[in-house]
């Protein structure tokens, strides 16, 4: 495993590999609530005002809120949609997928103290559930000519440590290029080469990827009203994650520019299970009848992570002396797996509400959140991660995540939502320079929405629009020039059922 991580822990984004490195870091702390429709049509701030069952993942002290039990089912279906950008020669090539999810279930229930007083302890509260905390799903596309690379280029050079046979070639990479006649050797002159860069590259080239998965956070809380005044909870939250990716690297030779090479594809796959838990604990406390303040701490949530990837590889060649066309397919004997360990960054919520008279309100949460604290290790071959984790505080620095929402009651049955997020790019400015990777845009949505209801039950529907961009090389040891600049936009239409006893 060793072997597979040096060369790509400098990757700003994953490229389809199977080491373990500053992207896994970040994919697993860097998540988006995605809970009740109320809660998203507000931007998820919900630090201050809690009330609502996605409030339990924001700030646990949310569950003393309830004046009564509650419970509420959330869907959503969305179309996401990514541009992708190659050598910024000016052509896009656009890809887009449909998703469905579930993003809540949750029960809450409130116990009063029996004294039938306003003051004190003046009731408990159980909640437990789930809310979906971050979706993967994605299709992305990207096409050009390359004049300067190749993943063969990458692959002669590994080929050509000095070390290297053909019987220890990884077979997850340069084997399989070996054995469909990609990668050759030159007995005079002792070292590997391939047709595409002995004769100047100028092939065509076609990227696809599918994402998949999610993380959930099942939960259970506590939480305890004083004097309708400061409210206390805690979260136990334990995170279930499935990410799944599928990727397929084309070069072929469009222009017959190329002797011998006609194509190649290259497909790879990855996916990781696991689960995490952590503790959430927070309070909020009411100065005024109007102004409500909210503070929480999540601890770091600690993953144990499984990879099972596996590769192949199909070639075409014509050969000069008799233009006979011959195709050719590898894959490894098995699929690999890897065990390993994520420990994420502790995030403190500063949050912050006001309610204007009866009918409108207005809240902010800031979360502090240092990505350069996260860390890999308890690797399965007893690797220490010691590289990737000196890369994590070299790439990552300490962030500040806005959310803001209003709303405002038409009357007593209906009321209308807005909000917005802002997640700020994790990476430290001068090291993408140093790299000549420039990502940061932040990762922002917009959202509406409003609230119904009717005695005992309750109807949300929310809208979200997600924006956000990724680059991500080519080949590992691709120069600036060769990333691809994926922006994407993401539509959610999520609705909330719910009932009060």
């Amino acid at each position: 495993m060793k072997k597979l991580v040096y060369t790509i822990s400098i990757v700003l984004l994953a490229w389809s590999t199977f080491a373990q490195d500053l992207t896994d870091a970040l994919r697993y702390s860097n998540y988006h609530i995605s809970g009740t429709a109320r809660s998203t049509a507000m931007g998820n701030a919900f630090g201050a005002l809690g009330g609502d069952f996605s409030s339990l993942s924001i700030n646990p002290a949310g569950a003393a809120v309830y004046r009564s039990g509650e419970f509420t089912f959330t869907s959503s279906v969305g179309k996401s949609s990514v541009d992708g950008n190659y050598l910024n020669n000016g052509s896009t090539a656009t890809d887009s997928r449909y998703t469905g999810s579930i993003n809540n279930i949750g029960y809450v229930t409130t116990i009063p103290t029996g004294t039938n007083s306003e003051t004190g302890l003046v009731s408990l509260s159980f909640g437990m559930g789930f809310n979906r905390l971050g979706g993967f799903s994605a299709n992305m596309l990207a096409e050009g000519s390359n004049t300067n690379s190749s993943l063969l280029k990458y692959f002669t050079n590994n080929a050509n440590n000095p070390y290297t046979t053909p019987d220890n070639l990884d077979p997850y990479y340069e084997r399989l290029a070996w054995d469909t006649y990609l990668l050759n050797y030159d007995d005079q002159n002792k070292q590997y080469f391939n047709d595409i860069s002995d004769n100047g590259y100028k092939q065509s080239v076609r990227k696809t990827t599918q994402r998949e998965g999610h993380i959930n956070e099942y939960l259970l809380a506590f939480a305890a009203n004083f004097n309708h005044k400061l409210y206390i909870g805690g979260t136990l939250g334990i995170h279930d994650v499935y990410f799944k990716e599928n990727a397929n690297l084309m070069e072929f030779d469009a222009n017959n520019n190329i002797p011998y090479f006609n194509d190649f594809n290259f497909n790879t796959s990855l996916s990781t299970t696991g689960y995490g838990f952590n503790v959430k604990l927070g309070a909020i406390y009411k100065p005024t009848t109007n102004l409500r303040l909210g503070l929480a701490i999540h601890t770091p949530t600690f993953y144990n992570l499984h990879d099972t990837y596996n590769s192949g590889m199909n070639s075409s060649i014509t050969y000069i002396s008799d233009g006979k066309t011959e195709k050719y397919s590898a894959k490894p004997d098995k699929a690999g797996i890897y065990d390993y360990a994520v420990s994420t960054p502790l995030k403190i919520v500063l949050s912050g509400a006001y309610v204007i008279g009866k009918s409108a309100l207005i809240s902010v949460d800031y979360e502090v959140v240092d990505y350069s604290t996260a860390k890999l290790n308890k690797g399965s071959d007893g690797y220490d991660f010691y590289d990737q984790n000196a890369e994590i505080k070299k790439a990552y620095r300490m962030v500040g995540n806005l959310h803001v929402g209003g709303e405002f009651r038409v009357d007593k049955n209906f009321s209308l939502r807005a909000g917005y997020e802002n997640y700020p790019n994790a990476f430290i400015t001068s090291y993408l320079d140093s790299r000549s990777q420039h990502i940061d845009k932040p990762y922002t949505t917009v959202s509406g929405g409003f609230g119904f209801k009717q005695g005992s039950f309750f109807f949300d529907a929310a809208l979200q629009h997600v924006i956000d961009q990724q680059s991500i090389k080519l080949y590992p040891d691709a120069n600036a020039n060769e990333m691809i600049q994926y922006s994407s936009t993401q539509n959610n239409l999520i609705f909330t059922l719910g009932y009060k006893f």
